[in-house]
């Protein structure tokens, strides 16, 4: 059987196209005129295709190889830093301007107030009980309406602090704990008058409770009132003292790159000044110095007011704190009549939280002593001092009598009109008061000099820095016009 012989077919060739085009190689037909085959350099996807910031990029890479294009560069790069400084300035001295003004305006006279709702309270719980030592309708008018008016202090003082306080704070909750315990407190008093004209001895047992309440709640919260008030105060007054670091720091920046770019013009033109440049440079200086002259000032004059107004105040109010606790338990020593003992049994209770609250005072009156810087603040606190002396040399005569048995000859030494522990009370009371004021007014002054001393510097501020801006264009347009 024969088979028809192997024959391997040609390859058939193809037909040419129209215009002589000839294949662009071996294995394929040539693509359209200016095309490149794939898998040849040029024709990776995207290639050619660059983005908005790959063109600005290229751009600017091209026009930093010419001189001109390196100046608007330049150019860009210093009025921006000048506007930075001017804005960065205007906002953190805007902001420690807020904290001065609270200082002055908020925190201070909160923890004023806060104070003072401790010392109306317990001044009204002294003044209670000595309206009762006087006995059954008896009580003199006038301590009688300084109870009540500080009852309604305390009460208008509760009111405004609620007003300018977040409830949910630890200030409004214990705002809160004063204004739903103080009519219970004066509830009792009323109770222990009511029983006292009868002549009934249940009397001083709810005067007892009364000040149980006003000692371990009513003052407790008062205290932590006047605790988180103070420690606002202190807050807003860090924040109004630091320094505006980023400010600085910019605005050395920004005078450091001008004196540069203008020793770089002088290099390359042989000209000494840029009058544009230059007037960037003094608006640039000015803001410093200003930024510099007027923090510094503001923080001197809250240093003052801290150092020698705010501890004060502090010490002063905590001294006229103890004095109030002592004549409230003296008070108590001779209406408990010893019933009242200490947890161990051994002495009167009444007795020895005097005996605490004298020594606290003391201790307040020599502090405050040498935190006085003048004879205005100082003179008080001395006065003060003896009347306290003065004050404990009664009491021991008073306490002598009592012990004797004379309960109303010691009466007498403790709420008499003349020569009594009582007198002595009003007198470092008084002293009190007086320095307290003029630290307040001490404070007062330093602290609204402090807040001055940066008024307007965030608004001027803001315009050099956009005069300065303005001042570095054109200075730079000015040299550029040289190149057309």
């Amino acid at each position: 059987m024969t088979h028809p012989p192997n024959v391997r077919s040609a390859p058939t060739e193809s037909p040419a196209p129209p215009g002589g085009s000839k294949a662009a190689g071996p294995g394929g037909p040539a693509g359209p005129p200016g095309s490149r085959a794939p898998g040849e350099p040029g024709t990776s996807p995207g290639l050619n295709e660059r983005g908005p910031l790959a063109e600005v990029t290229e751009r600017l890479r091209a026009a930093a190889t010419t001189e001109p294009g390196r100046l608007q560069i330049i150019g860009a790069v210093l009025a921006a830093l000048v506007v930075a400084f001017g804005a960065v300035t205007a906002f953190e001295i805007a902001d420690r301007t807020s904290a001065a003004d609270d200082v002055v305006s908020r925190s201070q006279p909160l923890s004023a107030d806060a104070a003072s709702v401790y010392r109306s309270l317990a001044d009204a719980d002294t003044a209670a009980s000595s309206g009762f030592l006087a006995g059954a309708g008896q009580e003199p008018p006038g301590v009688r309406e300084r109870y009540e008016k500080d009852i309604a202090l305390a009460s208008q003082l509760l009111i405004k602090a609620a007003t300018n306080t977040d409830s949910a704070s630890d200030s409004g909750r214990q705002i809160a704990t004063l204004n739903g315990q103080l009519p219970i407190y004066t509830g009792r008093v009323e109770t222990a008058r009511s029983y006292n004209r009868q002549g009934l001895p249940l009397g001083g047992a709810y005067l007892r409770f009364a000040n149980e309440q006003m000692t371990k709640v009513l003052l407790p919260a008062a205290q932590k009132l006047y605790d988180a008030e103070t420690a606002r105060l202190d807050q807003d007054d860090d924040d109004a003292r630091f320094w505006p670091v980023l400010s600085l720091a910019v605005g050395l920046l920004a005078i450091g790159s001008l004196v540069w770019a203008q020793r770089r013009v002088y290099r390359h033109t042989n000209r000494v000044f840029n009058h544009g440049l230059l007037a960037a440079t003094a608006a640039t200086t000015v803001v410093l110095l200003w930024l510099t002259v007027g923090h510094t000032v503001a923080r001197t004059e809250l240093n003052e007011a801290r150092e020698h107004g705010q501890k004060s105040l502090k010490v002063l109010n905590d001294a006229r704190i103890s004095s109030l606790k002592a004549r409230a338990n003296e008070n108590l020593v001779l209406v408990a009549r010893g019933a009242v003992l200490t947890d161990d049994g051994k002495n009167d209770k009444y007795e020895t939280e005097y005996g605490t609250g004298m020594r606290r005072l003391g201790e307040g009156l020599r502090k405050a002593q040498g935190l006085a810087d003048d004879s205005r603040g100082g003179d008080p606190v001395r006065d003060a001092r003896a009347a306290v002396d003065q004050w404990q040399t009664r009491h021991k005569a008073a306490s002598a009598t009592d012990k004797a048995g004379d309960y109303e000859g010691a009466l007498r030494k403790v709420i008499g009109a003349k020569d009594s522990t009582g007198e002595s009370f009003d007198q470092v009371d008084a002293a009190l008061a007086k320095a307290l004021a003029h630290e307040q007014r001490e404070f007062t002054r330093a602290a609204k000099d402090g807040r001055s001393a940066l008024g307007g510097l965030p608004i001027g501020a803001a315009a050099l820095g956009v005069l300065g801006g303005v001042c570095v264009i054109v200075g730079i347009n000015r040299r550029l016009s040289e190149y057309r």
